[in-house]
């Protein structure tokens, strides 16, 4: 993995820029001494309020870079058009041909970038959980809740990449000395390792936003992504009463009657969203899903993902819309409604939302066998769609029924349908003959060849590339 070093300037307004590396040279996550006219890491934890900028700025870098922006470079438009939601239409020179293709080499800068980007974060939220362990001027409250804002973030990035590279690092330190013989960690290690950050993060965080617009994470959002995590490992149990303490509190969120609203930034469905970088900035998923004109420039949704919604679906025509005439029409997803600047931002990148919570919660009791409590948290999700009660009654009519909710609740956001076909193993029959060139290997994303290259303790590749 690459040794990073650490070139920029610290200051009282971007403290992350000491701790969060963007230059990348040979070597792996590599400490280099800061000038003598710079402040040093350690005068960051001096003071709680540079320590709480240093972390912002974490969140900040997880918006502009790497899977989990939006826009054309994010994983939701990639994964989209490398499974069966997106068409592509921009040229063949577009990164983005390589996942509608099924194309991808160990070279696709998107594939080192997404890696590099994740890496670089998490060496990032290590140091501060390094700085606050240290910190002799934090309360420890303070530390314990720095702490455990950085244990979520690292949880949430490495899910990602497990789910994307397969066996990957868990890293856990800054020092470079362990982290350049990092080797690859079996599925089952991974999530333990996830679920073991993910809980020290829920007793250490408040119950209560730090920031009303839900922009860094409390208990309620290390919770959410702990209860997709058990049900990923298929700890049923967990699941389930995991996503019950999110669901619990209706005072703190509840699922939008009006569809429209659904992902404004004040939604009361949202857990955890990340702010745009300024002012009347709004998501880039609004400025790349909606097209104006026809055809598309760049994506448009599959015609069968909007086929897959049943008649009456509200999510369809307040979250879908077309361009062009009858016979010859394009959609676009919606769920977004901003293309560019506005007043003021209406509309913030949602990552995690409320009903996420009960289709976890359905899946899990399902597969406990507590099939009249999975049918009430799927008919939750369908009401709000307008839907009547599902006519499901078996335990595999259920799992289809979660499965078909699951596309069309959750489209084009954060690769779900990727994930979801591949835990479910349906991939393979979702795809072959659906997606140009698809093959059961393409079940995982390549390791990026560079930093196979420089850490051989990666190798080796995974399988078809």
């Amino acid at each position: 993995m690459k040794k990073i070093k650490i070139r920029n300037y610290l200051s009282r307004t971007a403290l992350l820029l000491a701790l969060c590396p963007i230059h990348t040279g040979c070597e792996s996550f590599t400490e280099v001494d800061l000038p003598s006219n710079q402040l040093t890491a350690t005068v960051v934890f001096q003071d709680r309020a540079t320590a709480n900028a240093a972390l912002a700025a974490v969140y900040a870098k997880i918006r502009d870079t790497g899977f989990l922006r939006g826009g054309t470079n994010g994983i939701g438009s990639r994964m989209g058009c490398y499974t069966d939601e997106l068409d592509f239409y921009a040229g063949a020179t577009d990164n983005t041909s390589t996942f509608y293709t099924n194309s991808i080499l160990p070279t696709n800068s998107d594939i080192t970038g997404w890696w590099a980007d994740a890496y670089q974060i998490i060496y990032s939220v290590n140091a501060i959980i390094e700085g606050t362990d240290a910190s002799q001027a934090l309360s420890q409250q303070d530390k314990q809740v720095l702490s455990a804002e950085a244990l979520f973030i690292r949880a949430l990035l490495h899910f990602y990449l497990v789910n994307l590279y397969g066996e990957i690092p868990y890293i856990t330190t800054t020092d470079y000395r362990i982290n350049m013989q990092a080797t690859r960690m079996h599925q089952q290690e991974i999530y333990e390792r996830l679920e073991a950050d993910l809980i020290e993060s829920v007793q250490n965080l408040p119950e209560i936003y730090t920031n009303p617009e839900k922009t860094r994470a409390n208990k309620a959002v290390a919770r959410a992504l702990l209860a997709r995590v058990y049900l990923f490992s298929q700890n049923w149990e967990a699941a389930a009463d995991t996503a019950s303490l999110v669901i619990a509190d209706p005072s703190a969120f509840s699922i939008p009657d009006d569809l429209d609203t659904a992902f404004l930034k004040e939604s009361t469905g949202t857990i955890w969203q990340l702010t745009p970088a300024g002012e009347g900035q709004n998501t880039e998923d609004g400025a790349h899903y909606i097209f104006t004109t026809t055809p598309p420039p760049t994506v448009a949704l599959t015609p069968g993902l909007v086929a897959a919604f049943e008649p009456g679906d509200l999510r369809k025509q307040h979250w879908i819309a077309e361009m062009g005439e009858t016979g010859n029409l394009w959609y676009y997803a919606s769920k977004y409604k901003q293309r560019g600047l506005t007043s003021v931002s209406l509309e913030y990148q949602i990552v995690l939302r409320l009903s996420e919570q009960y289709l976890i919660r359905a899946e899990a009791n399902l597969m406990l066998g507590n099939i009249s409590q999975a049918r009430q948290d799927l008919d939750v999700i369908r009401q709000k769609a307008g839907l009547a009660p599902t006519a499901a009654q078996s335990q595999g009519q259920l799992l289809a029924a979660i499965q078909q909710e699951r596309r069309v609740e959750l489209f084009t956001e954060y690769g779900h349908r990727f994930f979801d076909l591949k835990r479910y193993g349906i991939i393979d029959t979702a795809l072959t003959g659906v997606k140009p060139g698809w093959d059961t290997t393409d079940a995982l994303l390549p390791l990026p060849q560079n930093e196979l290259l420089l850490n051989t303790h990666l190798a080796p590749q995974n399988p078809g590339y």
